[in-house]
């Protein structure tokens, strides 16, 4: 199960959350469950939920939620916060477990029934590369995780937006990853040094992939952080975000 990013996030925990691009997760789910379709009582599987965040405004909204990561400082942190969910009528339950997102335990509980949607946001598990790269294994757990029928959302770094604008990172062509050094912070402000790897998709790419899982692929739009929305993909917005079902 061991993932370079482990260090990073036990390094920062709970101090991610005050990163700028943490900050748009009420609009992001107000999209989210529109988009989907979600209603008080459906089961959504969160993949790659860092501390949480997105799981526990699900969660305010009456739907049922598992995040779901590889960083046992992370889901610490969730399973944290998610004691101060309000206990009221109409309020879900956020349920977090350390899991790899490319081998997820889903024949055992809490991932049984299979779920209504997924998400994987933020490159929180696909596009959070190694250098073989293990994107493909993530949307295969996706596509096991959601009934037939069931929605999924996920983003990735814009391959055209990273080449033409982040020039503090070296973009590989080749393998269209993203290298990026640099350093975070502890809840204390104490410094570590990093080198981020991200894998970059065009739209072309993202439907192939996905049609590669049996996963088909409604629409993908323009994205940032707290910007989601029905933009037509371009190149000036740094992700996509990618909106589908799983045929049933």
């Amino acid at each position: 199960m061991e993932h370079w990013f482990e260090a990073l996030a036990e390094h920062m925990g709970e101090a991610y959350l005050r990163y700028s691009f943490t900050k748009g997760t009420r609009q992001e789910v107000d999209f989210l469950v529109e988009e989907l379709g979600l209603q008080p009582g459906a089961r959504v599987l969160d993949v790659g939920c860092g501390p949480g965040r997105h799981c526990l405004e699900l969660a305010r909204r009456g739907i049922e939620v598992v995040g779901v990561d590889i960083s046992e400082a992370f889901v610490r942190v969730a399973q944290e916060l998610s004691c101060q969910l309000p206990v009221d009528a109409g309020v879900g339950s956020a349920t977090f477990v350390r899991a790899d997102a490319r081998n997820l335990p889903l024949d055992q509980s809490p991932f049984l029934p299979r779920f209504d949607a997924v998400i994987c946001l933020c490159q929180g598990a696909f596009g959070l590369m190694t250098e073989q790269g293990d994107d493909r294994a993530v949307l295969t757990e996706i596509a096991s995780a959601l009934r037939p029928g069931g929605r999924f959302a996920l983003t990735a770094f814009n391959a055209y937006f990273s080449v033409r604008y982040h020039s503090e990172a070296e973009f590989d062509a080749d393998r269209g990853l993203s290298r990026e050094a640099t350093t975070v912070r502890s809840p204390s402000g104490d410094e570590l040094d990093a080198v981020l790897w991200t894998g970059c998709y065009t739209p072309r790419e993202l439907r192939l992939l996905l049609e590669q899982v049996n996963l088909s692929v409604d629409a993908v739009y323009a994205a940032e952080p707290g910007g989601y929305g029905r933009q037509r993909p371009t190149t000036e917005a740094p992700e996509f975000l990618v909106c589908g079902h799983r045929p049933g």
